[in-house]
């Protein structure tokens, strides 16, 4: 190829990029008129309906950031908040329930936030005719994953609705932790030269669920990864001070995670496709459904962006712990193109990872 023609590619490859860079810094604007389950996906119909609608309603600084948890401090404390809501379907799928997936996911959202999980809130929505043995399974796994987790269930609340109205059951938490944790953690916070690491392979709780659901005859030996991860989380904040920003890929998966840290950083994020951790069978799984494991939901994983000369230490903390056994760097930060996530794919070719508008697999958690 020519230095012309290289020049010519080059060109129509930035005309690309700044025609996505300008679509995505246009002003959040809900279209539709009627909600969608995209718009719980993790995706860019979530994004959306966040900052037009909540976000225009709710903004201060406490809620700005939008992480996982919000930041606060009372009578020289520091102490993060989070709340969240489960409506995972089914309730029962190999490897936990929404029972252990509420407290497991609550607990992550803190842990991430550099807290140290302290009490956690429960209530339940539950569908007029619920079985009590299921609801009984499901509060006794709820009870076992906050012992394993060293948190304490201390206020909740029930709610009965009609026959049809509520698929049986749904839980909303909320959870309060102790930041313990000296450095700020945040997406704003990545810098160029920074490491991308994940805590283990990928998407395999969103495809155990697509699985559980009995839809699709695919025969896979998978099981959720749901777990709690703050111990994990504390041994890599304690070997690699360099921590940017650490994050549980639930929703949206990797990718959305990924162009999380794009976007607040203004930086670029390079991943080596070859890198990433998938299980053969989720990735088989995946093929079949024609669904990329980037954006499959996780729920035992973490992901973290460290500076580029704690990479090796982040690493080895991570192996260290059971939870993070087949963790990997996957990706570098860079400069250069703002605001993208850039996938060096396995044939030798590069392509743009984007959000997704909705979610192949919806309520997953």
């Amino acid at each position: 190829m020519t230095g012309t023609e290289l020049s010519t590619q080059d060109g129509r490859e930035q005309l690309v990029l700044d025609r996505i860079d300008r679509v995505r810094r246009a002003p959040a604007r809900v279209r539709g008129e009627r909600v969608t389950l995209a718009h719980g996906s993790g995706g860019k119909a979530t994004h959306t309906l966040i900052e037009a609608i909540f976000l225009e309603a709710f903004r201060n600084p406490l809620l700005e950031p939008l992480d996982d948890a919000a930041q606060l401090r009372l009578d020289g404390a520091r102490l993060a908040l989070t709340t969240d809501s489960f409506v995972v379907s089914p309730l029962f799928f190999p490897g936990g329930n929404i029972g252990d997936l509420a407290v497991n996911g609550t607990v992550n959202d803190l842990a991430v936030s550099g807290a140290t999980p302290k009490y956690l809130t429960a209530s339940f929505i539950l569908e007029e005719g619920f079985e009590v043995a299921d609801l009984r399974r499901v509060v006794e796994s709820m009870r076992n994953a906050a012992r394993v987790a060293g948190v304490d269930v201390v206020t909740g609340d029930t709610k009965v609705v009609q026959r049809g109205k509520a698929d049986g059951c749904y839980i909303n938490t909320a959870g309060i932790g102790v930041v313990s944790h000296p450095g700020e953690l945040g997406a704003a916070t990545v810098r160029d030269g920074d490491a991308v690491l994940v805590s283990g392979p990928i998407g395999e709780h969103g495809v155990t669920i697509m699985l559980a659901r009995g839809e699709l005859e695919i025969d896979a030996e998978l099981t959720s990864d749901t777990a709690a991860v703050h111990g994990l989380v504390a041994g890599l904040l304690a070997a690699a001070p360099g921590v940017r920003m650490l994050r549980d890929a639930t929703r949206g998966g990797v990718a959305t995670v990924l162009n999380e840290v794009a976007a607040a950083a203004n930086a670029a994020v390079v991943v080596d496709e070859d890198a990433v951790p998938v299980r053969t069978e989720v990735r088989g799984a995946c093929e079949l459904l024609g669904i990329d494991p980037l954006y499959v939901a996780c729920e035992g994983r973490i992901m973290a962006v460290v500076d580029g000369a704690q990479a090796d230490a982040a690493l080895a903390a991570m192996r260290g712990h059971r939870l993070g056994e087949g963790a990997a760097v996957i990706g570098r930060v860079r400069a250069e193109p703002p605001g993208m996530v850039l996938l060096n794919t396995a044939f030798g070719g590069t392509r743009v990872v984007d959000l997704l508008v909705g979610d192949p697999l919806p309520r997953i958690c």
